[in-house]
C-alpha cells in the first residue's frame, strides 16, 4: 500500500506520528530508534538543513510507511534565539510536493509554507530555503502543510530563547510532544468518516446505559432524553471523530507500552513545554501527585496559575513547571478527551522507576450547553416542546424560552437567539446553535466538576500589555458549520472550495466573533497574525495562534491585521480542514 497516496487538496495537513519505534530507511540499510528518555534530537545555530523522506516504522507490531524529517519521529527540535536571521533549508526526497509550515511563527507570507496560498509547495526531490527573523520567543511547532504528511510524522518542536529573562525560574526542561498514529491508511480514515461519521465511536449508548439511567433520573427524563436524541440524529457520545480504536497515541514518539521518561533530581523546578501535534486528538493532562504551574500559553509568557489539570487542543502549546518534592517517579498522564486511550510518561530520579497509570476518568456526555441550548441543567426534559424541535440539528427558534427564565447560572452574555447566515440553511449544515454562550471558564466536556483544578481560558492573562488597544473598527462573525451524517465541514454553510478569501485592509483591528454550530470541538488556527482573546481584560489580551471553540458556544478575539500577503486559517483537525478553511487576504 502507498500511504503517500494524496488525492485531497495540496495544502492540507495530514498525520501525526511519534518515534518510540524501530524504522527502517527504504532503500537504506540504516536503522535508527527514536531517542530516550527525553533526549531527543536538537539542532542549535541559525542554519539549518532538514531532509523529508518516507521511512519504515514500527508501533503496533506491524510495519508501516511514514514520513519523517531527517529519519526522526519526531523530527529533531529546532532551538534557536529570539532576534536572529533563521535559514532552513528543507529538501524534499518524497515522489511527491512536500512543505512545512512554522506553526505560531510571525513572519513574511511567503515563508509561511502553505501550498497554494503562500508557495507552490516543495517539488518531489527539489528543496526550498526559508528564511525570516526571529521576532518571538517561547514554543512552537512545524508539521508539514501537503496532503496527509503531518500524521504520518512530519512535525517536530520549535523552542526560540528568549532575550530578555524568562519571568520565571525553572533548573531543566523537557519537550513534550503528543500525537495520534494509526496503522491505517490517512485516506482510508477519511473515506469510512464520510460513509459513517461515528465509524471509530465504540462509546454508543446501550441497553445496560439505559438501565442505569433509568434507575438515576427515572423512566420519564430518560425517554425524553432518548427522544430528542434520536429527533437530532445526534449522539452525545459523539466527542472525538476519530478514536483509539485505530490511534495509537504517543508522548515524543514513545507508545503507552513503552512510554517516555524525564529524569529529575528532588526539589529541582522542571519546565514541561507541552505540544499538541496530533491530527484529530485533544489531551487532558494531569501529573498525580504534582502542582502544575502554566506559565505559557502558545509560546507567550502568561500570569502563573496553579492548576491539577489542563485540557490541550490540537495545534496548542503549554509550558508548564512542577516541583517535585519527593524521590519518587510521577506519573504524565494523557488520555484522550474521548477516553478510548491515552499517552503517558514518567517523570523520575532514577529510570528505574516508574510511575502507575492512573485509571481513565468516565466517558464524557455532551450536554445541553454542548449543543448550543445554553445551560438548561435546571429543566426537565419533559418541559421542552420537542415537537418545535427543528429536525436539522439544534435550530431551536421555538422553544419555550419562558422555562429558562431565572436559571442564575446562565451567562450575561447569552442570548435567546441568534443570526445565521442563509447559507447555513441547506444540505451542508445540520445544526444550528439557537443560544451559543461564552464559556471561557468552562472547561469543556467530562472535565467539568471532576474535583480537580482544571485551566479555562479565564484564567489565561498575558504578562505583558495588549499593545495594540485600539478598539475593533469592525467585526466578522464566522459560524463553524457542519454536516455529521454527510461528514461534511464549513464556514457559514459555505466550504473553502465555493468560498470568497477574507479580506483585511492592513492595519486595522477587527473583532472575529466566531460561533461553534456543531457538537464538535474547533481548534482555529489564523497564520500570519495574533489572535488576542478577549477574556475581560482588554489591557491582558493574551495572545494566541490557536484558539479552541467549545461545542455550541461562542468566542472573541481581536486581531490587527500587520501582516500583508495571503494567509490559511483553518480548523486543524485534518479530517475538518478541507471545508472548515478560508484564505485571508491583508492588502
Amino acid at each position: 500500500m502507498n500511504r503517500m497516496k494524496i488525492n485531497r487538496r495540496q495544502f492540507v495537513t495530514g498525520l501525526g506520528l511519534g518515534g518510540a519505534m524501530l524504522g527502517l530507511g527504504l532503500g537504506s540499510n540504516n536503522v535508527f530508534s527514536a531517542p530516550k528518555h527525553g533526549l531527543q534530537t536538537t539542532l542549535r545555530g541559525s542554519n539549518f538543513n532538514l531532509s523529508i523522506a518516507q521511512q519504515l516504522v514500527n508501533f503496533t507490531g506491524k510495519l508501516r510507511t511514514a514520513t519523517t524529517v531527517n529519519d526522526s519521529l519526531p523530527g529533531p527540535i529546532l532551538r534557536f534565539k529570539e532576534g536572529e536571521n533563521i535559514t532552513i533549508n528543507v529538501a524534499n526526497k518524497l515522489a511527491e510536493s512536500s512543505s512545512i509550515h512554522w506553526h505560531g511563527l510571525i513572519l513574511d507570507s511567503k515563508m509561511d509554507g502553505v501550498p497554494g496560498i503562500s508557495f507552490d509547495g516543495i517539488a518531489p526531490q527539489s528543496s526550498f530555503t526559508y528564511q525570516f527573523k526571529a521576532k518571538q520567543s517561547g514554543t512552537y511547532w512545524y508539521h508539514s502543510h501537503s496532503g496527509y504528511q503531518e500524521q504520518t510524522g512530519v512535525y517536530g518542536a520549535i523552542i526560540i530563547d528568549p532575550i530578555a529573562p524568562e519571568p520565571f525560574e525553572y533548573d531543566r526542561e523537557y519537550v513534550i510532544m503528543l500525537s495520534d498514529w494509526s496503522d491505517e491508511n490517512p485516506d482510508d480514515i477519511y473515506a469510512k468518516l464520510k460513509k459513517r461519521s461515528d465509524y471509530y465511536n465504540f462509546s454508543e449508548r446501550t441497553t445496560s446505559t439505559l438501565l442505569k439511567e433509568i434507575q438515576r433520573d427515572g423512566v420519564k427524563k430518560t425517554w425524553s432524553a432518548r427522544k430528542m436524541w434520536n429527533q437530532m440524529r445526534m449522539s452525545e457520545t459523539d466527542i472525538s471523530d476519530v478514536s483509539g480504536y485505530t490511534y495509537t497515541f504517543l508522548m515524543n514518539g514513545e507508545t503507552p507500552n513503552e512510554g517516555w521518561k524525564g529524569l529529575f533530581k528532588k526539589g529541582e523546578k522542571v519546565r514541561l513545554r507541552f505540544i499538541n501535534g496530533s491530527a484529530m486528538t485533544f489531551f487532558d493532562i494531569r501529573i498525580p501527585g504534582l502542582k502544575m504551574t502554566v506559565v505559557a500559553a502558545d509560546g507567550q509568557n502568561i500570569e502563573k496559575v496553579s492548576v491539577d489539570e489542563f485540557r490541550i487542543g490540537v495545534a496548542e502549546t503549554y509550558d508548564v513547571i512542577v516541583e517535585p518534592s519527593d524521590n519518587i517517579a510521577y506519573s504524565v498522564f494523557a488520555q484522550a478527551i474521548d477516553r478510548t486511550g491515552y499517552a503517558r510518561g514518567t517523570l523520575t530520579p532514577d529510570l528505574a522507576l516508574e510511575a502507575p497509570v492512573p485509571p481513565f476518568d468516565p466517558m464524557p456526555i455532551l450536554s445541553f450547553q454542548d449543543m448550543g441550548m445554553g445551560d438548561m441543567s435546571g429543566m426537565a426534559m419533559g418541559d421542552m416542546k420537542m415537537g418545535d424541535m427543528s429536525m436539522d440539528g439544534m435550530s431551536m427558534g421555538n422553544m419555550d424560552h419562558s422555562k429558562m427564565a431565572g436559571m442564575g447560572s446562565m451567562s450575561k452574555t447569552m442570548q435567546p437567539s441568534i443570526t445565521h447566515a442563509k447559507t447555513e440553511y441547506g444540505p451542508h449544515v445540520d445544526a444550528r446553535a439557537s443560544n451559543p454562550q461564552y464559556r471561557l471558564d468552562d472547561p469543556g466536556v467530562g472535565l467539568r466538576n471532576n474535583g480537580r483544578r482544571v485551566l479555562t481560558y479565564a484564567d489565561i492573562k498575558n504578562i505583558t500589555k495588549t499593545q495594540d488597544r485600539r478598539d475593533p473598527s469592525r467585526e466578522i462573525d464566522l459560524h463553524l458549520t457542519g454536516n455529521m451524517s454527510r461528514y461534511m465541514w464549513s464556514i457559514n454553510g459555505v466550504k473553502y472550495s465555493d468560498a470568497e478569501p477574507i479580506a483585511l485592509k492592513y492595519g486595522e483591528r477587527v473583532r472575529i466573533n466566531l460561533v461553534n454550530d456543531t457538537m464538535m470541538n474547533h481548534p482555529m488556527h489564523l497564520h500570519g497574525m495574533w489572535s488576542e482573546l478577549e477574556t475581560g481584560d482588554n489591557n491582558y489580551l493574551p495572545r494566541k495562534h490557536t484558539i479552541v471553540v467549545q461545542p455550541g458556544a461562542k468566542i472573541s478575539y481581536q486581531v490587527t491585521a500587520d501582516a500583508m500577503g495571503s494567509w490559511a486559517y483553518h480548523c486543524h483537525l485534518i479530517y475538518h480542514m478541507g471545508g472548515m478553511f478560508r484564505e485571508v487576504k491583508v492588502s
